[in-house]
């Protein structure tokens, strides 16, 4: 077709063509003021769906921006390790929206790939790594090259198994592992999931968070021997 701009609507609903010269192969609709030609054959267009969901001012400028909208809070706040802060950042108001989980599991999922040790699954305590992973597991399956997730327990199951792990039955035994996070502040939660991960026979292959607020996770986590990465830290995530 010559026109110079070919507007896929809606499935079924036509495209959007300039009215002046018909196109072989497309009649005239009655509908919407006449402005729209339907195919009167099947036309099969191949869709990048990275190239639909990503953004122009890229994928980690959009959840910056997310994280602050949402999850970026100023105040006087108690934090799970006990320190007050002067900021919070409530990592789940941004995970449970539909973008925030997009982004952050295609964000976390190409660290994934980053790594040079190959990873079997991908896991954290509940309750903020429970959307987290959940959102990486579904961007390794759309990227047909699925990760299944599992979840670390506070406590352990006190019926059934007994296990601390969920989705154990997806995890080949002694299967190396990601830890996700969605906030780290001192490390604490995460070398309590490394702990149980280890001592279930599993390797840890690398510990990530989508935001490391620099009050001493990263040093924790290194003299413990684990590398902590972070989609962003705080001065990345306030920086105009």
């Amino acid at each position: 077709m010559n026109q110079t701009e070919i507007q896929l609507l809606r499935k079924g609903q036509g495209f959007h063509l300039p009215l002046s010269s018909p196109t072989p192969g497309f009649s005239l609709s009655t509908v919407a003021e006449r402005r729209y030609y339907c195919p009167v054959y099947t036309v099969t267009i191949p869709i990048n769906l990275s190239t639909i969901y990503s953004n122009t001012m890229g994928d980690k400028q959009r959840l910056k921006e997310i994280l602050l909208e949402k999850s970026y809070r100023k105040g006087t706040f108690t934090l799970t390790s006990g320190k007050t802060s002067d900021f919070y950042i409530d990592g789940k108001q941004t995970i449970l929206s539909a973008e925030g989980a997009y982004l952050c599991g295609k964000l976390l999922f190409e660290l994934l790939q980053k790594s040079n040790t190959v990873i079997h699954a991908v896991g954290g305590m509940t309750l903020g790594a429970d959307p987290l992973v959940t959102a990486v597991s579904i961007a390794s399956y759309l990227a047909k090259q699925p990760i299944p997730a599992f979840i670390v327990r506070k406590e352990a199951k006190g019926h059934g198994t007994g296990n601390y792990i969920e989705g154990l039955k997806n995890m080949p035994d002694g299967c190396t592992v990601a830890l996700l996070e969605d906030v780290v502040t001192t490390g604490g939660t995460l070398l309590q999931v490394i702990e149980r991960v280890e001592a279930a026979g599993f390797k840890v292959g690398l510990v990530a968070t989508v935001v490391e607020r620099q009050e001493g996770g990263v040093e924790v986590l290194k003299k413990a021997g684990y590398t902590l990465e972070a989609l962003f830290s705080r001065e990345e995530l306030l920086a105009a």
